[in-house]
Formats: C-alpha cells, sequence, structure tokens
C-alpha cells in the first residue's frame, strides 16, 4: 500500500483501527473511550458519520471526484448539521456558527458542503429534521451561495437575527441541570489522575483569583472520543466557572493522504478560529502546542438536534448553516472568485446528488460496522 490510506484497498475496520493507531502516537488514547465510540457508531447512521470522518477522507474523493478537484479553501473537515452552537464574543454578545475545528485542513470547498447536506439526509432518515432533502440541500446551498457572493456576515444574535433566539434558547441546557449536572461529573472522575501537563494548561486557562477548583477527565463527543480531554471546575467571584482543554491532534486528513508534515495543521486551526475577520472570535478558546481550550456554559454549547422532526432545525437553519460555511470559506483569501466560478458550472442538483450517493455509503458502511460487530 501506498502513504495514502486508500478507502478501496481497507474495509471500516481496517480503516479504523490504522487511524485509532495512528492517533495513539500523537497522544494517549483512552481504550475505555474507543470502546465507548465504537458502540456509538452501532446505534445510527448519524453518529456514525460524526465519528468516522477519517473514513468519510477516503470515500469521499473516491465517489466524488469530479467535486474532490474543485477549489480549495481552509475548510472545517469533519462538519455536520450538530457541528454548530454558542458562545460569547469579546463584547459579550451571543455569537453562533461552527464551534468545533479539530480537523480543519485545505480541503476542496464542496467536501464541507456535501458533508453537511448528507449529515441533514441523515437526520432526516432519524427524524431529526422535517426538512424534505432536496429543500434541504437547495437552503443550504442557497445560504452559502449568497454569503460567497456578498462577502460573509458574521452571525451575532441581536436585532438583526432575532429569529435565531426561539431555535436556539429551547436547545441551550438550564443553566441549574447544566452546572448540577457537571458538578456530578467532575465529583465522580476528581479520583482520576489528570497528568501534570493538563493540570498545568487547566491551572493557566483559569482567571486568577479562583478557589474550589477541581479537576477530572471528561468524556464526550464522538469523533473525538478516545482522545484526552479535561475539565477545571472552580468558583470565580461568587459563581462556577469551567474550562476544558482536549488533546490536539493532527486533522484525519494528514492521516488519509498519508502526509509527513504533521506540525502544519496547529497554524490552520489558529487561522481558521482565531484570525478570521468574518466570524466573532471566541476570547476563550485558545490554541496551545498540544492543548486547545475553551470556556464551558450554557450559553457557549454544542447545539444539538432534538430527537423529534417536530422541534427539528427548519429550512432557515439550514440555509444559516450554508452561509456560515461560507464564512469560514472566506476567510481564505481570494478563494471568493474561484468559489463563485465553480458553483455557476454545476448542475442545479449537484449538491443534492453528491449528498445521496455519500448517504448511501454511509448507510453502507454503518451496516456492514454493526454485522462486523456481531
Amino acid at each position: 500500500m501506498s502513504d495514502m490510506h486508500d478507502g478501496g484497498e481497507q474495509t471500516i475496520f481496517t480503516a479504523t483501527d490504522s487511524y485509532e493507531a495512528w492517533v495513539g502516537t500523537f497522544t494517549q488514547v483512552s481504550q475505555k473511550d474507543l470502546q465507548a465510540k465504537h458502540d456509538l457508531l452501532a446505534e445510527g447512521t448519524f453518529p456514525f458519520l460524526r465519528g468516522t470522518f477519517y473514513r468519510w477522507m477516503q470515500l469521499w474523493p473516491q465517489l466524488c471526484k469530479d467535486l474532490a478537484a474543485a477549489p480549495q479553501t481552509l475548510a472545517v473537515g469533519d462538519l455536520h448539521v450538530e457541528n454548530f452552537g454558542t458562545w460569547r464574543d469579546a463584547e459579550g454578545r451571543l455569537a453562533w456558527g461552527v464551534n468545533d475545528f479539530d480537523e480543519a485542513f485545505e480541503l476542496p470547498y464542496t467536501n464541507d458542503l456535501v458533508r453537511l447536506a448528507t449529515s441533514a439526509l441523515l437526520a432526516f432518515d432519524a427524524d431529526h429534521i422535517s426538512v424534505d432533502p432536496k429543500d434541504a440541500c437547495d437552503r443550504i446551498i442557497k445560504g452559502y451561495t449568497h454569503a460567497i457572493k456578498s462577502g460573509g456576515k458574521p452571525f451575532v444574535i441581536d436585532e438583526e437575527n432575532r429569529w435565531f433566539i426561539d431555535i436556539i434558547q429551547t436547545r441551550m441546557p438550564d443553566p441549574v441541570k447544566f452546572w448540577q449536572k457537571l458538578r456530578q461529573r467532575v465529583d465522580e472522575g476528581a479520583g482520576s489522575k489528570v497528568p501534570p501537563a493538563a493540570a498545568a494548561a487547566l491551572t493557566g486557562a483559569l482567571p486568577a483569583g479562583v478557589v474550589d477548583v477541581k479537576m477530572a477527565p471528561r468524556t464526550a463527543g464522538v469523533g473525538s472520543l478516545g482522545k484526552p480531554r479535561f475539565v477545571a471546575l472552580a468558583t470565580w467571584l461568587g459563581g462556577p466557572i469551567i474550562r476544558e482543554i482536549k488533546a490536539l491532534v493532527p486533522s484525519a486528513v494528514v492521516w488519509a493522504r498519508g502526509l509527513k508534515d504533521t506540525n502544519s495543521y496547529i497554524p490552520r486551526l489558529v487561522e481558521i478560529t482565531v484570525n478570521n475577520g468574518l466570524r466573532c472570535p471566541d476570547p476563550f478558546f485558545k490554541v496551545g502546542p498540544t492543548w486547545v481550550q475553551r470556556r464551558l456554559a450554557p450559553d457557549s454549547h454544542k447545539i444539538e438536534l432534538k430527537a423529534s422532526a417536530k422541534t427539528g432545525y427548519g429550512p432557515d437553519m439550514l440555509q444559516a448553516m450554508g452561509a456560515e460555511t461560507a464564512n469560514v470559506h472566506l476567510g481564505t483569501a481570494g478563494v471568493a472568485g474561484a468559489i463563485q466560478s465553480d458553483l455557476k458550472s454545476r448542475s442545479d442538483t449537484w449538491l443534492f446528488d453528491a449528498a445521496a450517493v455519500m448517504h448511501d455509503a454511509t448507510v453502507k458502511e454503518q451496516h456492514a460496522w454493526v454485522k462486523g460487530r456481531k
């Protein structure tokens, strides 16, 4: 086999073994958390998509070859409909957008759009959204195209984006329950050893004057399950605060392409999250040599889909997701013109057609995962 991890030469099982072994060369993985991740992958196609970006990077270039040759931009990579959330910017304003960039890398702009649309189709299958798949794709591309043409704009939840409020507030954690749940989990894990490097990073992430500091491992996410993640819960000026750090590991794109320059992913992550002028930066999101740190709070949180399509995302939210994807891509200087030209050359149904292909491939892979585990 060549340096590239060819999806045609591997199965979902050999790819998973190879990728997880590769991750283990950068950080100490938790076998217990990896087992929990493997169980999640068997629960449904939507969590399977979320947790197997490494496999996506093998299959997508083969199944959508014409799209893989599209203009490149600094991309999210593992984008999906649950990869969005809220945070407070430096002015204290509530901002919304993509809030997880662990897999950021230079990719064809089409990658993020097809993956976002594929996740919408899978969410429709699971009754998490009620938007017809074709309409979902049309809304995503509509929001994206308009933002690319107009130059993009950050999503600040103020008078201009008031329609977000009801959608977001119904999904934000209840503050009392949020802190109760975190305190319980931190107390349960407080007996576990936090490595000195992680403890030092957490201490550095806390403001001066904190008291009652407790540190513990944290299990969260799907794609990042197995990688080290720790939290520090403390009291500051009369109320609770919490900081999280997680291990900084190269994007799965590096693994899939067999790249050797693994250090180059850090400036990419900084550029896409901190220095992108079309997004309101999260002042608590910081990228270090080995850790990514952020603030957790009821208003600084990933927004998850509800269990029922009745309360799921509507077409306006999908259109906003398309626009926010453009905001990310427009952070790459000079790319707008090339993307506009490429979009004009494609059919009206190109996004749905590609998403349908990747939807079917994901379903097939997930079924193979379930069957093989038995």
